[in-house]
């Protein structure tokens, strides 16, 4: 697998079902943001915690129905609606929650101690959330599954994380620029619900992308997508 594979294939998924994936990526991140927003304007210690609880839910959640999302049309057609993808996603919410907080924690703590094994377990974590909303896993079980998959790859994963994150860089900082008139408060807010709604779908297209190329390497017999199924253009 070479990092234009998930990358070219991310952006043909996007490119063809955008008019179906952008809408949940808003959707779920104006609810989230609006009741963190409610919460936090209170101004109460509690309701500030609250709001942080139901952002970073609400991020996976994100991250879950996206890759739902994907998964669903990679044969080619949209076979869920945006309520019954989000409803698919909602059972694993908290094996991603969890998995995806201490793999947190373990990256920061890598990062900033020596950086490079933060790196590493960037990378041989970076398919615990399509391991567990696809696969079915429990969130400590993704871990191994995400390492065993990635093994052999390492330096193609690194790469495709590496281009993901460089594209959702510079895209914020365009919104950023344009949106640079508006109030602090308004244009951050503003910025930041066009760029995850606009780069969050694309993100999961590669990343989803990835899982199912390496998938199919490990497992040929097994195949990455469910009887069968082939993403075509048409």
């Amino acid at each position: 697998m070479q990092v234009g594979e998930p990358i070219g294939e991310g952006w043909t998924i996007y490119k063809r079902f955008w008019a179906h994936l952008i809408p949940i990526a808003l959707v779920v991140y104006v609810v989230v943001s609006l009741i963190a927003l409610a919460l936090a304007s209170t101004g109460s210690s509690l309701s500030v915690l609250a709001a942080f609880v139901v952002s970073v839910a609400g991020i996976f959640l994100l991250q879950a129905s996206l890759v739902e999302a994907v998964a669903d049309v990679r044969d080619g057609r949209a076979d869920l609606t945006l309520s019954q993808t989000v409803a698919r996603a909602w059972p694993r919410l908290g094996s991603v929650v969890v998995a995806g907080i201490a793999a947190a924690i373990a990256i920061v703590i890598g990062l900033v101690l020596i950086v490079v094994p933060g790196l590493v377990l960037l990378t041989i974590w970076s398919l615990i959330v399509p391991v567990i909303v696809l696969e079915r896993r429990s969130a400590f079980d993704s871990f191994g599954r995400s390492r065993d998959l990635v093994r052999g790859h390492g330096w193609t994963v690194f790469g495709v994380i590496v281009v993901t994150f460089a594209i959702n860089v510079a895209v914020s900082i365009v919104l950023e620029l344009l949106f640079a008139g508006f109030s602090t408060v308004i244009g951050h807010y503003i910025g930041n619900v066009i760029a995850n709604t606009l780069i969050a779908p694309f993100v999961a297209a590669a990343w989803t992308s990835m899982y199912f190329r390496l998938r199919e390497l490990k497992e040929p017999a097994h195949g990455g997508l469910p009887a069968g199924a082939a993403y075509t253009e048409g």
